[in-house]
Parts: structure tokens; sequence; C-alpha cells
């Protein structure tokens, strides 16, 4: 018996990383799973890597008209949601001199103002016993160079987290948040940097995690499977850390 069997999860952000090993995770768990995307490319790789029965859908989260249709759609296709895993994320890095509006916006619009809208359109399909898991960071507790808007969002959304708690426990929802540390997926391939130079960010990267290594997907992914079940039928309004000890390093 799988810890969601019979359940209804939807994963934004499903289509790399940490939302893709999720989807597969929660699939193998025995929920009927559905993913978003935004970006084309990513879409189709998510529908010939993930199992059929998997759904996959078009979604940007920093579009308002998008986050409707999609709950339209789940809606139609599946009538309630038990999991939302809300997981979509960008991450762009700029000092405070060098950082723009267009720069906070893009930041803002996906990683708070979207997961803020969703969890809003979502609530009419979230009954007794669901469970809502946000995808914070561990620099939303810890102070990294250039990393202020990124930060902003991920600490404003382990608040969000907090308030939903209390806001929706009348209703049986229970919320949690999630905050990986530095995890090796396809996200550091979007920073701008040369290989040399992601290599050499890597290495100073695990040189300053107690466990002296970088985490995989997998990981964060079983620890979202524990806030999404029953496991943690008890727990609300936490920050799961999943960071190989950085945040007290």
């Amino acid at each position: 018996m799988g810890k969601l069997d019979g359940k209804i999860a939807l994963i934004t952000g499903g289509t790399t990383g940490i939302g893709l090993a999720s989807a597969r995770l929660f699939q193998h768990e025995g929920a009927r799973v559905f993913v978003t995307g935004r970006n084309p490319e990513t879409l189709s790789e998510a529908r010939k890597l993930l199992p059929p029965d998997i759904t996959v859908l078009q979604a940007d989260s920093a579009s308002l008209a998008d986050l409707d249709r999609l709950v339209t759609q789940l809606k139609a296709q599946a009538g309630r949601l038990d999991v939302l895993f809300i997981n979509a994320g960008v991450g762009e890095f700029r000092s405070l001199e060098e950082a723009s509006e267009a720069h906070w916006d893009r930041i803002m619009d996906v990683n708070l103002k979207g997961a803020f809208f969703l969890a809003q359109r979502a609530l009419p399909l979230l009954g007794q016993g669901a469970s809502v898991v946000f995808t914070t960071s561990v620099v939303g507790r810890k102070g990294f160079p250039g990393a202020a808007a990124y930060s902003a969002s991920k600490a404003g959304l382990a608040g969000l987290a907090r308030v939903l708690a209390v806001e929706l426990a009348p209703r049986g929802i229970r919320v949690n948040s999630l905050a990986p540390g530095p995890i090796d997926t396809p996200i550091h391939a979007k920073l701008g940097m040369t290989e040399e130079a992601l290599d050499a960010f890597r290495s100073g990267i695990t040189e300053r995690i107690p466990l002296k290594r970088m985490g995989t997907d997998e990981e964060v992914a079983k620890a979202a499977l524990f806030l999404a079940s029953r496991d943690s039928g008890y727990i609300t309004g936490e920050e799961l850390m999943v960071d190989g000890g950085a945040a007290v390093a």
C-alpha cells in the first residue's frame, strides 16, 4: 500500500529537478499526479520521461489567468486536490547595486505572488486531510551575497505557509514548507556561468556544507512525500530543512 494511495496531487514546476523527482515518487506511492511547467521544451521532455498516467499541463505560475485555467482543468479532470505541492520557482542573482525592478518582479511574480494566488484559487478543491507544501529555501534563512530578491521571496513564502497553517487548520488542511539547501538540479545550468565557473561554484558550496556534498532531487522528493502524506499528520506550520546542515553552519 502506497503512502498516497487514492490521492490527487498537483506539483507545480514538475517538469524538471525536484518537481520531476517528486512526481515520480508520488505516482509510485499511489497518487494520481498532475504536474505543471511553462517551458515548451521541458514540458515536451517531461512527457517523455514521466509515466503516461502523470498528466503534464502548461501553466505559468506568474500568470493569474494561467492559474485560473489550471484550477478549472483540475476541477474538471479530478474534482478535488489532496496534495498541493507549490514547487515552481525562479532564481536570478544580482547584487543590490545591479538589481532592477524587472529582476525583482520576475522573482516575486513566480516565487511569492504566484504561490499565494494558486493556494487561493485551489482552496475550493482542498478538503479535510489535504496537505499543502511550499518549496522555500535555505536562502530564506541564511544570507548569501547577490540573493537579496530571491531570499526575500523565499522568506516571504515561509511566512505565508505559517499564516495559512493557522488559517486553514479549521478546515483540516495542513500547510508546511520544504527548504532545500544546495541541490544538484538543472537550475544551476541557468545561472549563466561557464562550466569552469559552475564547477568552482559547486566546489565552494560543498566546502561550506557540514555533510560536504550537494543534495539530490530524490532526497528532497522524499521529504516532500513525508509532508504530503499522513506520516506528518500532526505537523503543520513547519519549515523542513533539507540542506545537509547548511542553515546551521
